[in-house]
């Protein structure tokens, strides 16, 4: 009887004995496993959500740099009009639209003429490249290329009309695009604070004031990154436009222009941009074609090395390795969106990087050196 009765007195003791035991440090261990846990599957959710929707972050991203640009310009106008930010910002949007809709006028009547003609004389000489190949035996653009670009593109009737709907399509959702960054970008300039603070609120109380610093050092280095490209994609439109022109190149400004856009593509979109101009120049002699593309090397060379960092030596330095790495990664992903977007992106990255990682978490302040490092 005793037996029995010690029975559950002994399994209750145990039991005790085995809570005492596990409560210390078992206990805070499966807290630690289950914070771990749950956070990596919210991060892997997220991932999830970002890698389904980020045409569309890009997309409010880029609005946030035209919001930048549109901010940059009413502090420029704040020494010389002694008005509120908010009357600088509507003259500002007032003004970019009376030049956008001038543009638009004036370059309707003559940019596609030019631009068609161009487009013919590069579609020959490729021609001409193509049968120059040919006699030795290389075939670089395969058997079904013509002389004609439209035909060799819309050989039947159905393959025309899904081409047509394939340019309709991609034209709408370019507009649509467009359109929303234009508006995303005015309405975030108009009260960048209260969007800035939208954002701050999701960090502890105690961090706000360190995030607002740094999110307020990205939007610095955007204005001035955005501001920099608009300087240099203007001074290279200007200079290959009158350079073209003095040689007697035909069509320089429409040259001179996807130039100047060029430059929006660090790196590789000044290569890609020299292809038109040489091809442009072929039908007009080697050495046409010879001045062409040592003008165009002087100047890219002047712009790139000498008027690039002059203008945006107080942005952000990123090593071009980096920059490069980014544009490939980015234009092979989302195309090119991706690449449009790609070099601002590795700026406020590396400022997020070195401020909440590099000296926050691991309590390294290195910015100084490394800034005097790369200046060296």
């Amino acid at each position: 009887m005793n037996e029995t009765r010690m029975g559950p007195d002994r399994l209750h003791e145990f039991v005790l004995q085995d809570a005492a035991a596990t409560r210390p440090g078992d206990v805070a261990r499966t807290r630690g496993l289950l914070a771990t846990g749950l956070a990596l599957l919210a991060a892997g959710v997220a991932l999830f959500l970002v890698w389904q929707t980020v045409s569309s972050l890009l997309i409010l991203f880029a609005g946030v740099l035209f919001a930048a640009f549109l901010d940059a310009l009413a502090r420029a106008l704040a020494p010389v009009l002694p008005l509120s930010r908010t009357w600088r910002l509507t003259l500002v949007v007032l003004l970019l639209t009376a030049l956008s809709g001038f543009g638009l006028i004036w370059g309707a009547g003559k940019l596609p003429e030019q631009t068609r003609s161009l487009l013919k004389v590069m579609d020959a000489q490729v021609d001409v490249l193509q049968n120059h190949l040919l006699s030795y035996g290389v075939d670089l653009l395969g058997p079904e290329w013509g002389r004609d670009f439209a035909q060799w593109l819309f050989a039947d009737q159905g393959r025309f009309l899904s081409h047509a709907h394939f340019l309709l399509g991609g034209a709408s959702s370019l507009l649509t695009a467009v359109l929303v960054i234009l508006f995303l970008g005015v309405l975030f300039a108009f009260d960048p604070t209260t969007y800035r603070d939208s954002v701050v609120v999701l960090v502890r109380q105690s961090y706000r004031a360190r995030a607002r610093s740094v999110m307020d050092e990205m939007g610095n280095v955007m204005r001035l990154w955005f501001v920099g490209q608009l300087i240099r994609i203007i001074l290279m439109t200007i200079l290959v436009w009158i350079a073209l022109y003095l040689i007697g190149l035909p069509g320089p400004f429409v040259l001179g222009l996807q130039a100047g856009l060029s430059n929006f593509i660090p790196y590789l979109g000044p290569i890609v941009a020299a292809l038109p101009i040489a091809l442009v120049a072929m039908p007009l002699g080697a050495s046409l074609l010879i001045w062409a593309v040592v003008i165009y090397t002087i100047i890219q060379s002047i712009e790139g090395y000498v008027i690039g960092p002059l203008i945006q030596r107080h942005a952000v330095e990123t090593p071009p390795a980096w920059t490069l790495v980014a544009i490939v990664l980015l234009g092979a992903l989302f195309g090119i969106m991706g690449i449009a977007v790609a070099m601002p992106l590795v700026a406020i990255g590396r400022v997020a990087i070195m401020r909440f990682y590099v000296e926050d978490y691991l309590g390294d302040h290195i910015e100084a050196a490394t800034i005097a490092g790369e200046q060296q």
